[in-house]
């Protein structure tokens, strides 16, 4: 069956290690829209920075954002929503869960922040989205796709523990990058958003190819037929997916120079 429909991560994956993307990343993308094959960009990123991204590669591609909390069609048209529990924000972002790391809530058409991050703002100032400091505490805790804490790797594995003791059943945890833990409402995922958007367009999984570099990818990987792992890989993800064909780098455009051979473009 030939390849109609392809899903990839963005950080790590089809974007360089600039958080860029690269000329031939963009016009292998739009060779291939010509040719009849249809995209889904899936990304921990907020729904508003996707936008750009989209704009950059010059294709009409569906949007999985905030690991799967979002989903919009080529027009910007939503089709998929799911918040985290407004109770379970509020107690999640209490000191107990929040001490010690840069919180962030991702709410529909809004990025807020517990406090200013120079490191955040550079890696989106591509796209122009920029963060509101807010005093998350005192949130209310509706409307949130997505709380992302923002720490070193060894005190979010602790964070990420006492969140599954708490809460494993409520919600979705995963790493993104080794320093953000990201939450999200249990059943979220970019694999779940996958299957909804390959659903609606009637493509079988085995017609999807899916490219990833992350824990938060896994499902992606998964529920695509033809996965594709990047030379960058987290280790966690060869374990679990260790089928998956292993690709170049992004810092090389992997995803272009393995979509070129598998095309012939």
């Amino acid at each position: 069956m030939p390849y109609r429909f392809i899903a990839s991560d963005l950080d790590g994956t089809l974007l360089d290690q600039h958080h860029a993307v690269t000329p031939l990343t963009a016009s292998t993308l739009q060779c291939l829209e010509q040719r009849g094959v249809r995209f889904a960009l899936a990304t921990g990123r907020h729904y508003l920075d996707v936008r750009g991204i989209r704009q950059a590669l010059g294709v009409r591609a569906y949007l999985i954002t905030s690991n799967g909390a979002r989903v919009h069609d080529p027009d910007d048209a939503l089709i998929y929503r799911r918040n985290i529990d407004a109770e379970l924000v509020r107690v999640i972002s209490q000191p107990e869960f929040a001490d010690g790391a840069i919180v962030n809530f991702y709410l529909d058409n809004e990025w807020l922040i517990s406090e200013p991050c120079q490191e955040l703002l550079d890696m989106h100032k591509d796209s122009g989205t920029a963060y509101r400091v807010c005093d998350l505490a005192r949130h209310d805790g509706a409307g949130v796709g997505k709380v992302l804490y923002i720490a070193p790797h060894e005190h979010l594995l602790d964070v990420e523990r006492r969140l599954r003791e708490r809460f494993g059943d409520r919600l979705y945890i995963t790493f993104s990058l080794e320093h953000c833990l990201e939450v999200m409402a249990a059943g979220v995922s970019k694999g779940h958003a996958l299957e909804l958007v390959l659903e609606q367009l009637g493509i079988p999984a085995d017609a999807c190819l899916a490219f990833g570099d992350g824990q938060n990818d896994i499902e992606l990987l998964r529920a695509a037929g033809h996965p594709r792992m990047m030379g960058n890989a987290h280790p966690r993800l060869s374990d679990m997916l260790p089928q998956a064909r292993r690709i170049g780098s992004h810092a090389e455009s992997g995803v272009a120079l393995h979509l070129r051979e598998l095309f012939t473009l």
